[in-house]
């Protein structure tokens, strides 16, 4: 499949899913803007690939969105990814972290959404994408604010979708299950750290959400996002494509 001439924007881009979203973009031809708060972990992803730009945002912020959009240039294919999940019993999660659960999980697709489809006006083609989670399908335990952060961003993207449907833009969220990244290795640090099991035996508890038994690869999300923007495409609209192994 080839992207030539179209520019991708995805947030989160430093690391996990979207460094690896950003590199497959770039190798099928695309100019690839990648986003975060941290310059550093952005220009080492920039590094892999001559097509992949850095750009300092934050996702929360209104006016730093506005000023991402304006320094990519016209995008075509608009990636929400940026995300953060911590875990704490219901009753023992503060304001805060519900805030900064929602803020960057929920507001963060908003606003990122919303300033690719004001770029998008009157194109013929466009994509829009969230990562979502299959925490935007389902509950959890101890990840009540990342849950109810998730499922809005799946039912935002449902809602954008019928408004887009009559255009060439689509929107759909990809719901990965738990993924071999980053993130993942900070949540098996924290059941160890507030369950005393090893980390060998927290992972295997993560990994048994997947009736394959097993992570998802970060290569599989990018599969999938390639997909949403090749030829066949047109009709999936306002999907929450699950990648879990089957996980209900």
């Amino acid at each position: 499949m080839s992207l030539d001439g179209k520019i991708a924007l995805i947030t989160g881009g430093g690391s996990g899913v979207g460094a690896d979203m950003a590199l497959h973009f770039a190798e099928a031809g695309a100019r690839v803007v990648i986003a975060g708060r941290r310059i550093d972990a952005l220009e080492v992803v920039a590094r892999r690939h001559r097509a992949i730009l850095p750009c300092v945002a934050d996702v929360t912020d209104e006016q730093s969105v506005a000023d991402l959009f304006e320094a990519a240039g016209p995008v075509d294919i608009v990636i929400a990814n940026a995300g953060v999940a911590e875990s704490a019993p219901f009753a023992k999660t503060s304001l805060e972290d519900w805030n900064r659960h929602l803020a960057v999980n929920l507001t963060g697709v908003f606003l990122t959404l919303r300033a690719g489809l004001q770029q998008m006006k009157g194109r013929e083609w466009g994509r829009l994408i969230a990562v979502a989670s299959t925490a935007g399908l389902k509950g959890y335990p101890y990840v009540a604010a990342y849950t109810a952060a998730k499922h809005g961003a799946v039912g935002l993207v449902r809602s954008v979708a019928l408004e887009v449907a009559r255009s060439g833009v689509t929107a759909n969220a990809i719901c990965p299950g738990f993924l071999d990244t980053e993130m993942t290795e900070r949540s098996i640090a924290n059941i160890v750290e507030k369950t005393g099991v090893s980390p060998e035996e927290a992972r295997a508890k993560l990994a048994a959400n997947n009736p394959q038994g097993r992570l998802i690869a970060p290569a599989e999300v990018s599969a999938a996002a390639l997909w949403l923007c090749g030829p066949g495409s047109e009709g999936v609209n306002g999907e929450a494509v699950s990648i879990s192994g089957g996980e209900i």
